[in-house]
């Protein structure tokens, strides 16, 4: 029998070289033993040969490097002469550890998810305290007791996750130091040079306990990612078994003290009422003493209207724009961000796609009256942005009254609806895109047609470009039947 030895539990570099020379030299698996350090060899053993200088080279599968250094790292006594059987049938056996029912296949699966789940545990139980050294330097001490030797195989991560920190992570049967240029690994340490508590516990402790949700306690799947044996080298266990004692009174306490929330057709109901009070009280004129007398005054008007909640948040009202005899009135659905803070219509990215239309049905934007269904920006703050929120139809009906206005100023022959809560505002009921779109729709003064198509806002949103394509063409046509029918908007 050879023996081979090796300066660690998880030698790799030096259980490679054994195997390449064992391999040469054709020696089979039970005539080989490794030995890690001074640990007694079998007796009778003979030091293994130098490898011959014509060894002939071989091959192994890609996969198979990363399968030894895994198998290097299990506990298993035998490990090192089981990887090298590996290696032996893969000679012969090329597809061997792709036969999931071969038992060699089998266990060596087995044994790399156990280091896995060990290397896994150790990244996420690794608790670092922080000490002064002889010369006053600051650096972090960890202690931790793995299973399997994977103190090698996880220590990069640390070294990746604070590459600027001087640490130390020591376990009884290696450790490992890093300095921020260099890791170092070492033999392992005594529990006596754990490290005592530092001044961050306190606070670490306090946070813990502050986090932890009664509610939401499952003991069994908890122990199963955080088996106890690892507890008694977690600052936070001393916390764990109090606060698993005390989750059912601390669960009853919250039940007890929780709010009673509406639910959410209760909100919608409260919504709608709101809406219809404040409809209801809107005097005849929206609030003013009369009704606007043309265009100018009654976008003088808006600029002070407070029939609805949406004017506290907004910047401005976003009133229409354009000339005050327009032939075609475009109405969108409401100002975006953009319109908000300039006080014009269509502006944004949305009017970008709508001018485009235009143009390339040869429209004269400057010949239309260009405005939205409601006359406010409503919103939802998301950090630093306002992301769009579609208004509801109690707001859409509050705010249909200046659009009336504009309609009853300006007397046009055509209205564009872009999008249905536009074709709402204007119908005063809900309609759907898909059953109006592109039609020429009498409205009940008997003077002015509607063509209904899709907001511009909604081409953007398309994730295909393919459909983002055809909808762009189709939105182009429906631009092209407003020209046909109010050819006075065309360009010069």
């Amino acid at each position: 029998m050879f023996l081979a030895r090796l300066d660690h539990p998880a030698d790799f570099d030096a259980w490679r070289e054994a195997a390449r020379t064992a391999l040469a030299l054709h020696v089979p698996p039970e005539e080989m033993a490794f030995a890690v350090s001074e640990d007694p060899a079998p007796l009778f053993a003979e030091p293994l040969p130098d490898r011959p200088a014509d060894a002939a080279p071989f091959n192994v599968p890609k996969a198979f490097p990363d399968v030894a250094r895994k198998l290097i790292c299990h506990a298993d006594p035998e490990r090192f002469v089981f990887a090298y059987r590996l290696l032996w049938r893969l000679q012969d056996e090329k597809k061997l550890l792709e036969i999931v029912s071969d038992p060699d296949t089998r266990r060596a699966v087995e044994m790399q998810k156990a280091v896995y789940r060990d290397s896994h545990k150790m990244k996420a139980f690794v608790r670092f305290r922080e000490i002064e050294d002889a010369e006053g330097q600051r650096q972090y001490i960890a202690w931790f007791e793995p299973f399997h030797h994977v103190v090698e195989l996880t220590a990069p991560f640390f070294m990746r996750r604070f590459p600027g920190m001087v640490w130390s992570i020591l376990t009884p049967k290696r450790s490992v130091h890093w300095d921020g240029v260099e890791m170092v690994f070492a033999p392992g340490a005594d529990p006596s040079q754990k490290p005592a508590d530092d001044d961050m516990e306190a606070l670490w402790l306090t946070y813990y306990a502050s986090i932890f949700n009664p509610a939401r306690l499952k003991v069994k799947a908890m122990q199963a990612e955080m088996p106890k044996k690892y507890w008694h080298n977690l600052p936070e266990a001393t916390l764990i078994e109090p606060l698993i004692r005390g989750a059912e009174a601390a669960q009853r306490r919250m039940i007890e003290t929780q709010p009673t929330l509406p639910s959410f057709r209760h909100e919608k109901q409260a919504e709608r009422n709101d809406m219809a009070r404040a409809a209801s009280q809107v005097p005849a004129f929206n609030g003013f003493n009369k009704p606007p007398e043309d265009i100018e005054e009654a976008r003088e008007q808006a600029r002070h209207c407070k029939a609805c909640p949406l004017w506290e948040p907004a910047t401005q009202t976003v009133f229409g724009k354009g000339p005050a005899d327009a032939p075609v009135i475009f109405v969108g659905e409401q100002p975006g961000d953009q319109e908000d803070l300039a006080g014009e219509p269509f502006i944004g990215p949305a009017g970008k796609v709508f001018d485009e239309a235009l143009a390339a049905a040869g429209i004269d934007r400057s010949q239309a009256y260009v405005t939205n269904a409601v006359k406010h920006f409503k919103f939802e703050p998301r950090g630093k942005r306002r992301i769009h929120a579609k208004p509801n139809m109690g707001e859409v009906k509050v705010c249909r009254w200046w659009l009336e206005q504009e309609r009853e100023l300006i007397k046009p022959k055509l209205i564009v609806a872009l999008g249905a809560t536009a074709a709402a505002s204007v119908l005063g009921k809900t309609v759907t895109i898909r059953d109006t779109r592109s039609k020429l729709i009498d409205l009940p003064d008997g003077t002015t047609k509607l063509l209904v198509t899709v907001h511009p806002a909604y081409i953007l949103r398309l994730p295909d470009p393919e459909a983002q394509a055809r909808e762009r063409e189709a939105f182009h046509a429906d631009m092209d039947r407003a020209k046909a029918y109010v050819p006075e908007i065309a360009l010069g």
